[in-house]
């Protein structure tokens, strides 16, 4: 790893605390980069993942895709984790902390909002950046692909009536929008665009690893960039509710290492090589927030505590999943090769 990478934890909080003082300093700037969206999926952002995803998209062997049928495991843990525990235990902890622990800290009228926005937190699997935390990790691209690919077909089906289930509703408005553009912008596009790259190298007789390893620098300056703008964007809100932030930040990130600690200890048990145990528990842990914030301001609008709460999963994720990703390279190791 370079110098730039081992320490990517600190330039991430360095960025963290840019975009706080810029979103201050400069709320209109950030207002306007905020309203470049369609359908609740900010354009600037889903341009800068895509910046993250294409190098490991380049790195797809289509022809070997046929073989992730021979290895389950880590497909299994993967389903099992984000559609038979992770709502149900999000649920929980959210009911846990906002109707006791939290009960005398925030506006009784909140509560049920909070727990709302966490609700649908941890019924929406990931799809943009777990690609990037499987980079991380020196994951299998393959095989991250086609995890991420079942979970989108799923979601397509479950999310409603999971959501419906524990919300205690029975009419959930998808925004179907928000979720096929995602899928296109994050998945579609950029395996076209790697998998364009990667037959144009072959053809040339470049390695593909050597150009991979020459991009790799600008998916890392989208993370940073992406890292600045999400703190921008809300900037003034966690300035002036400090407390409230973190209230809501506790049940997510006790779910989030939670998750990752169930998937990636039934990885090991199941004696997974690390390339499939380190995404298959990523993906559960990490959330599809553009999902999470349209359907909570669609249910429940724009300045709701649903809605925060999306948001605090938003600023939360990318530290949270940066130190899992330095815990799952740290214990490599130990997994088979």
């Amino acid at each position: 790893m370079s110098l730039f990478e081992r320490w990517l934890t600190l330039w991430v909080a360095l960025c963290i605390l840019a975009g706080l003082v810029l979103g201050n300093l400069a709320p209109s700037l950030f207002g306007v980069l905020a309203g470049l969206e369609y359908a609740s999926v900010n354009l600037v952002v889903a341009v800068l993942i895509w910046a993250m995803v294409y190098p490991m998209m380049i790195a797809i062997d289509f022809g070997s895709l046929k073989e992730v049928g021979r290895r389950p495991k880590g497909l299994v843990i993967t389903l099992v984790i984000n559609w038979l525990i992770k709502p149900f235990t999000m649920a929980a902890l959210a009911v846990l902390f906002f109707n006791h622990l939290f009960a005398g800290l925030i506006d009784p009228t909140k509560g049920p909002e909070y727990i709302a926005g966490l609700i649908l937190l941890g019924a929406a699997p990931c799809t943009a950046m777990v690609f990037v935390w499987s980079q991380l990790t020196k994951g299998d691209p393959n095989y991250t692909l086609v995890q991420v690919s079942v979970n989108d077909l799923i979601m397509v089906v479950a999310f409603a009536p999971i959501v419906a289930f524990l919300l205690g509703v029975t009419d959930i408005n998808v925004p179907w929008e928000t979720l096929i553009l995602s899928v296109v912008l994050y998945i579609v596009i950029p395996l076209i665009a790697g998998w364009l790259t990667r037959r144009a190298l072959i053809t040339r007789g470049q390695p593909v690893e050597t150009f991979t390893a020459r991009i790799k620098p600008a998916s890392v300056v989208g993370l940073l960039v992406t890292v600045i703008l999400l703190f921008g964007f809300q900037g003034q809100v966690i300035i002036a509710q400090p407390l409230l932030i973190a209230l809501i930040a506790v049940p997510i990130i006790i779910q989030s290492y939670g998750i990752f600690a169930l998937g990636y200890a039934w990885a090991f048990v199941w004696r997974l090589p690390h390339k499939m145990a380190a995404p298959c528990a990523l993906i559960g842990t990490s959330n599809f927030f553009e999902l999470a914030v349209a359907v909570a301001i669609g249910l429940f609008g724009l300045n709701s505590g649903a809605a925060l709460a999306t948001v605090v999963g938003v600023l939360v994720e990318v530290p949270v999943m940066l130190s899992l990703v330095a815990f799952a390279n740290r214990t490599r190791e130990r997994f088979p090769t």
